[in-house]
């Protein structure tokens, strides 16, 4: 498998910058606005700080990219990618859903990922070709995709109803998600780690970053669920994201329009 030490500091990175983003929530913070309208806190600068910092101490040769600015041209072929607090508005409104990032690409495929919710006490992480797997509580699990093989007994996940009129898709979307068992929209990682542990069979992303996606798309893809954007491609430079199970996927490749095509 591989990994091994680069998945150990990750996992431990992820837990101490979600300690640090802990403490800020607890003894308070300044909010910031970004050009795009998204928050921005001390708590998000800080993390990406301590990410940034010692993923150079322990992989020197390495790149970095990170939302709030960490930008790090590598000399070995590998690039971590960080997503210091995913979910600011979660964090900001002091809901537990928010998380950190972190994944790492190696010759553009990404090998590693961890997903961690510091206020739930939960972990997720995946090296390709290794499987997932959640810690939670002291106890490790190994993550698979749903079997539900019918849209009526499925839950979607589906995020940012506040812009679907601007989104693709937007005239279908509704008469789609009322085939749907249940309709859940509870944050971008949160939502897809629910599809990669088989609470719920699809999750559609319409906005996102390479570091919302990195770690998220390779733990989806060891659960067993199919990854792709919205043209189909394997990739987390699309722009949006879909995750979904093998039973669930022909139906939703219908509703992107790709039927028949293979993902690239």
């Amino acid at each position: 498998m591989g990994f091994e030490r680069e998945l150990a500091v990750a996992r431990q990175l992820a837990s101490e910058a979600g300690s640090l983003a802990l403490r800020f929530q607890s003894d308070g913070f300044e909010v910031e606005d970004k050009p795009d309208d998204s928050p921005v806190t001390a708590a998000d600068k800080a993390c990406e700080k301590l990410f940034a910092s010692t993923l150079e101490s322990e992989f020197p040769a390495d790149g970095l990219l990170g939302e709030e600015g960490a930008n790090k041209t590598g000399t070995s072929g590998r690039r971590w990618i960080i997503d210091p607090i995913d979910g600011t508005r979660d964090f900001v409104r002091g809901n537990r859903l928010w998380s950190n990032l972190l994944g790492l690409e190696v010759d553009g495929v990404i090998e590693v990922g961890v997903a961690t919710f510091p206020a739930l006490d939960e972990q997720y992480y995946a090296v390709r070709g290794g499987g997932a797997f959640r810690s939670a509580k002291g106890e490790v699990t190994r993550l698979k995709a749903s079997s539900i093989d019918t849209v009526e007994r499925a839950v979607a996940c589906v995020l940012q109803f506040n812009n679907v009129a601007i989104r693709p898709h937007s005239d279908r979307l509704l008469p789609f998600m009322s085939r749907f068992w249940a309709v859940r929209s509870l944050g971008g990682a949160w939502d897809s780690m629910f599809v990669a542990s088989g609470h719920a069979e699809f999750w559609l992303e319409p906005s996102a970053k390479p570091w919302d996606l990195a770690a998220i798309s390779v733990i989806c893809k060891e659960a067993g669920c199919r990854y792709y954007d919205y043209k189909g491609n394997d990739t987390i430079y699309g722009g949006n994201a879909v995750v979904v199970t093998p039973a669930l996927e022909p139906e939703v490749r219908t509703f992107l329009g790709l039927s028949g095509q293979t993902v690239a």
